[in-house]
C-alpha cells in the first residue's frame, strides 16, 4: 500500500537537495541554464519527439553525473583531508566522468540540431 504522506515527504527530500545543489554548484547551474536554452531552441526549430526525447536524456544524464560529482567530493572531504592524494584523484575521476558526459551531451547536440539550423538559416 503506498503511504501519501511517505511519499510527499521523499519528494520533499529530493527537492530539497535539488535545491541544495542548485544554489550551492555553479557547475549545475550553468549546465541547467544551458539545458533550459537548449530545449527552448528545440522548441523553437520544431525537431523530432524522438530527438526531444534525446535531449531530455543527455541533459538528464549531465546532471546526474553533476550531482553525482558533487556527492563523491563532499564524501571524500569527509574521509580524508583534502590535501591527501586520492582524495584530488578522485574528485579529477569524478569531474572526467561529468566531462565526458558534457562532451558527448554537445556532440550529440551538434548532430540534432545542424541539420535544422542549416536548413532555417543557410537555405
Amino acid at each position: 500500500m503506498i503511504r501519501i504522506k511517505r511519499l510527499f515527504k521523499s519528494f520533499k527530500y529530493a527537492l530539497t537537495g535539488l535545491n541544495k545543489v542548485f544554489w550551492e554548484e555553479q557547475n549545475f547551474r550553468i549546465d541547467f541554464i544551458i539545458a533550459i536554452i537548449i530545449l527552448w531552441l528545440a522548441v523553437f526549430l520544431k525537431i523530432m519527439v524522438w530527438q526531444f526525447i534525446i535531449l531530455v536524456l543527455i541533459i538528464a544524464l549531465v546532471l546526474i553525473l553533476e550531482i553525482i560529482n558533487s556527492i563523491f567530493e563532499r564524501f571524500v572531504d569527509l574521509l580524508k583531508p583534502r590535501i591527501h592524494e586520492y582524495v584530488k584523484d578522485i574528485k579529477d575521476m569524478t569531474a572526467a566522468a561529468v566531462f565526458i558526459g558534457a562532451l558527448a551531451s554537445v556532440i550529440i547536440g551538434i548532430l540534432i540540431f545542424l541539420p535544422y539550423i542549416v536548413a532555417r538559416f543557410f537555405r
